[in-house]
C-alpha cells in the first residue's frame, strides 16, 4: 500500500470486523448476530439501511450526485457446518460451525467499501450493498429475488467477489462467460417385490437394477453429449436393505450433475428417465425419479466482465488481472442475482496455493489477509468505474 493510502486507514477496522464475524459464525438463515453487526456498521457510516427484504438480508443504500444509474454489490453472511481445526486466535467459538468459505472476509470487505465510499464517494448514482444470507446450500439468493429484492432496489449491474485458493496470489480473476457451474441433484428409486435371499425367484431384485444404473448412467456424459461440453455426472449414494439375508423391495440411487450449458439440465433428466425406464422394464420393477434443479450456472456478461476489468486495470498491473481462467465446476447462487439483473460479473481474488484441508470448505481454511486491500480497492474502483462522474 502507498503511504497515506486511503485503504490503509480502514484496513485495521476491516480486519477487526472479519475476526469478530469469524469467531461467531452462523448457518444459513440464522445469521441474526451477523446481520445485526452489519446493520450497526452501515448506520454508523450514514447509509440508509433496510432489513425487511428477505429473511436475514441486509441492504445498505448510498447515493451520490444526481445520476439515475444504479449498481449492486453483494457479499454473503453465512458459515458452514464444519468443525474448525485451525489454531487461529480468532477461531470459531461455535462448536460445529465455521467460516470455511471466507464469507466473513467478504462481508468485512464490503463493509469497508461502504465506509470508504460514504466518506469519499467519487461516483454518481446509487449503490446498493446487499448482504445475503444462506449462500451455502439453502438458496438465499433465489429467496431474495423471489421476495422482491430487485423490485425495491433495481440495479443496472451486480457484482460479487470471492476469495479463490489455487488462483495466483493477489491476482484479480475476471472472465467473460461461464465461471461457476449449474448443479442439479436427483434421487432415483427402483421398487419391486422383496424376497428371502435363499429364494430370490419369489421376488424382484431392485439391487441389480440399481447396480446396472450406476454403470449404464455413465453413458450420459460419454455418449449423449458433445465431448467439448462440460458435464460432470456423479453417483454419490446407493441405499437399500436392512439385513443381509433379504433382497430388499426398494433401492435408492442419488447423485448430482454439474454443467455450464443450462440445456444440459433438461438433457440429463431425460437421459436418467430413459435409462431407468429400460432397466425397470427389463427387471419387472417400477421406478420414480425426483430430479431437483439447483443453482444455475454463473455466467459473467460481456459488459459486466469488461466493466470489472476496467476497474481492476485502474489499480492493478496487467499481469495481475487474469482474464482467461478456466471456470470452476463448483456452484454459487449469485447466479440468481446475476440472471435477474442481467448484467454483471463474479470476480475471484487469487489466494494462492494452499495445503490439504486448507481450501474452500476445509476445516483448516484461513482467509488470506493479503486479499483485503485488493478487494477493498476493487469495490471502490468498481463504483467509480460503473458509476463514473460525467459518464
Amino acid at each position: 500500500m502507498l503511504k497515506n493510502d486511503f485503504i490503509a486507514d480502514v484496513l485495521p477496522s476491516v480486519l477487526e470486523w472479519q475476526r469478530d464475524i469469524h469467531r461467531h459464525p452462523e448457518l444459513g438463515f440464522d445469521e441474526h448476530r451477523t446481520s445485526d453487526f452489519v446493520v450497526t456498521k452501515l448506520r454508523e457510516f450514514g447509509l440508509e439501511v433496510h432489513r425487511d427484504v428477505s429473511a436475514t438480508t441486509v441492504v445498505g443504500v448510498l447515493r451520490a450526485g444526481d445520476s439515475d444509474k444504479t449498481l449492486m454489490f453483494r457479499a454473503e453472511l453465512d458459515a458452514l457446518p464444519v468443525n474448525e481445526a485451525t489454531d487461529l486466535a480468532h477461531r470459531s467459538e461455535i462448536e460445529g460451525v465455521m467460516h470455511a468459505c471466507g464469507h466473513d472476509g467478504h462481508t468485512a470487505m464490503l463493509l469497508g467499501a461502504a465506509k470508504l465510499l460514504s466518506q469519499s464517494p467519487g461516483f454518481d448514482g446509487t449503490l446498493y450493498f446487499v448482504f445475503q444470507p444462506a449462500e451455502e446450500v439453502h438458496g438465499g439468493g433465489k429467496k431474495m429475488v423471489g421476495d422482491g429484492l430487485l423490485q425495491r432496489f433495481p440495479a443496472d449491474k451486480v457484482f460479487s467477489q470471492h476469495n479463490w485458493p489455487g488462483a495466483k496470489e493477489g491476482a484479480v480473476v475476471i472472465t467473460e462467460g461461464p465461471i461457476m457451474a449449474g448443479v442439479d441433484d436427483f434421487t432415483l428409486t427402483f421398487s419391486g417385490k422383496g424376497a428371502h435371499a435363499a429364494m430370490p425367484e419369489l421376488g424382484d431384485d431392485p439391487v441389480l437394477a440399481a447396480a446396472e444404473f450406476v454403470s449404464a448412467s455413465q453413458r450420459i456424459v460419454s455418449r449423449s453429449v458433445d465431448p467439448k461440453s462440460a458435464l460432470v455426472f456423479s453417483i454419490t449414494q446407493v441405499h437399500g436393505g436392512r439385513i443381509n439375508n433379504i433382497v430388499p423391495d426398494k433401492m435408492e440411487v442419488q447423485g448430482t450433475a454439474r454443467f455450464f450449458d443450462p440445456a444440459l439440465s433438461d438433457h440429463v433428466e431425460k437421459q436418467i428417465h430413459k435409462i431407468a425406464s429400460g432397466l425397470a422394464q427389463s427387471h419387472g420393477l417400477e421406478y420414480s425419479l425426483d430430479y431437483r434443479k439447483g443453482y444455475p450456472a454463473v455466467v459473467n456478461t460481456a459488459l459486466g466482465a469488461a466493466t470489472a476489468r476496467d476497474a481492476a486495470y485502474a489499480f492493478m498491473t496487467d499481469e495481475m488481472v487474469i482474464t482467461d481462467a478456466a471456470p470452476s465446476l463448483g456452484c454459487e447462487n449469485f447466479s440468481y442475482l446475476l440472471n435477474a439483473v442481467g448484467e454483471g460479473a463474479y470476480i475471484w481474488l487469487g489466494a494462492g496455493d494452499v495445503g490439504p484441508r486448507e481450501g474452500l470448505h476445509g476445516d483448516r481454511f484461513v482467509f488470506n489477509d493479503k486479499l483485503f486491500p485488493i478487494g477493498l480497492r476493487m469495490w471502490v474502483s468498481l463504483a467509480q468505474t460503473a458509476l463514473a462522474r460525467g459518464a
